[in-house]
């Protein structure tokens, strides 16, 4: 597939948006994983100030004491990553967990409300990361009230683990539905395209005369371009009809004044004029000639532009055989004749006929006693043409089916015959190459189009 493709640009779209969209899921799914995780630490850490603030007794010695420990083990690990710790207005850590060992946590220097939990981001011991939660209470001991700082801190590198982690196992899923999205788009861009390749092959039908018109049964959007079609079919049919008419009308008209000029010769040969009627019947056969020429010029225009009928090329070469075999100088060769059943072409049967017709005769007229033709595959059907008579010399045989060309002006003929073959191979996208033949004379090599199917 090309990038030109309409199916590859559509994928190729799709994988870029389904990327970017599962690209911007995954950081958003784990930035909510890492909220939500964050978002438990902080009812965590809430619960472990309130049991701490309840655990809060002034001493005899006018310090603060704890009348129980939390029962989390970490508190008592140093450097566990679990820390709290209770100051005084004074910056001066009264008490502090085990696990902080012999350093404290460095509290900024704010304003606190009471009751009021703040938040911070602090460096903490060992250069981790900590997640702090702080409060501030009044204690009434005996001699005077004292307002403390309390805080619990936990260390952030299991919330940053379980982000990771929660990263990782996450990945395997996203490629996963990136190949559920991207064979879910394939599917659909093809349901979606299915209705071009019915146009293409419906065409195709057209061009190989197997249908004349697209149907009816496609999609509301698709519809519309296939009535164009049939449209634009419909008025090709109504040129060619025209230039049909035009062309009968042409060849009636040249008929009558061409027969008078050949009355007038023959007159002019009954008064002795014999040169003059030998160059008026001359100039007769040359108009003659031209005006076949282009008539069925024409009639292959025509036809090629319309609805092609296909042919059986060994049905219809064994009829022009057997029609050359009567004429007084094919009766006498040997028509040797190989063809495979069947062989369909995409040819008119009319056309095809004086295709081979003027071929075959050509092939007669040169052969000594044998002409041998055979019809093979070879990417189409490959007709070839092969007699034993004098043949063509290499530099003369590109001039073969040139208009009015004739390289013996001794033998009979008008030079008309492969001229008009060129033309019809021409008109049906078909080959013609000249060539020598294994038995001495001519070898014509006639590629034809072989009918396709669906």
């Amino acid at each position: 597939m090309r990038l030109r493709s309409l199916r590859v640009r559509l994928l190729v779209a799709a994988t870029i948006s389904i990327s970017a969209a599962l690209v911007v899921a995954g950081f958003g799914l784990t930035a909510l994983f890492e909220h939500h995780v964050e978002r438990r630490l902080d009812l965590q850490l809430e619960t472990y100030l309130s049991e701490l603030i309840g655990r809060i007794e002034p001493n005899d010695s006018g310090g603060i004491e704890l009348t129980r420990e939390l029962g989390d083990p970490r508190f008592d690990q140093p450097l566990s990553g679990l820390y709290w710790q209770i100051q005084d207005d004074a910056q001066r850590a009264l008490i502090r967990s085990r696990s902080l060992w012999d350093g404290m946590l460095a509290l900024p220097d704010d304003q606190l409300s009471l009751g009021v939990v703040h938040r911070h981001d602090l460096p903490g011991p060992g250069e981790q990361s900590l997640l702090v939660r702080e409060q501030q209470v009044i204690v009434l001991p005996q001699t005077e009230a004292r307002r403390l700082r309390i805080a619990v801190a936990v260390d952030r590198s299991d919330l940053i683990a379980a982000r990771d982690e929660f990263s990782q196992d996450m990945l395997p899923y996203l490629l996963l539905l990136a190949v559920a999205l991207l064979l879910a788009t394939w599917l659909q861009v093809r349901m979606g395209l299915s209705p071009l390749d019915d146009i293409r092959r419906g065409v195709l039908s057209i061009r190989s005369g197997n249908t004349r018109r697209l149907g009816e049964n496609y999609p509301d959007e698709v519809q519309p371009l296939v009535d164009e079609i049939n449209e634009l079919l419909d008025a090709g049919d109504r040129v060619v009809e025209d230039a049909r008419a035009w062309t009968a009308d042409l060849a009636h008209g040249l008929k009558t004044p061409l027969t008078a000029l050949s009355a007038d010769a023959q007159r002019l040969r009954a008064k002795g004029e014999a040169g003059m009627a030998d160059d008026l019947e001359q100039l007769v056969q040359s108009m003659r000639r031209r005006v076949d020429r282009e008539l069925i010029r024409a009639r292959l225009r025509s036809e090629a532009t319309s609805r092609v009928k296909n042919s059986d090329l060994p049905k219809i070469l064994r009829g022009v055989v057997a029609t050359l075999k009567r004429t007084p100088a094919g009766e006498l060769l040997n028509w040797e004749i190989e063809a495979p059943e069947p062989a369909q072409v995409r040819l008119p049967p009319d056309d095809l006929a004086e295709l081979l017709g003027n071929l075959l005769d050509n092939a007669g007229k040169w052969a000594s006693t044998r002409v041998r033709v055979g019809i093979c595959w070879h990417d189409g059907w490959r007709l070839v043409i092969e007699d034993d008579g004098p043949g063509v010399a290499e530099e003369q045989r590109a001039k073969l089916g040139q208009r009015g060309m004739r390289l013996d002006e001794q033998t009979a003929g008008t030079g008309l015959g492969l001229a008009i073959a060129r033309d019809i191979t021409a008109a049906y996208d078909s080959h013609l190459v000249f060539g020598l033949s294994s038995l001495g004379g001519l070898a014509i090599q006639l590629d034809l189009p072989a009918v396709e199917l669906d």
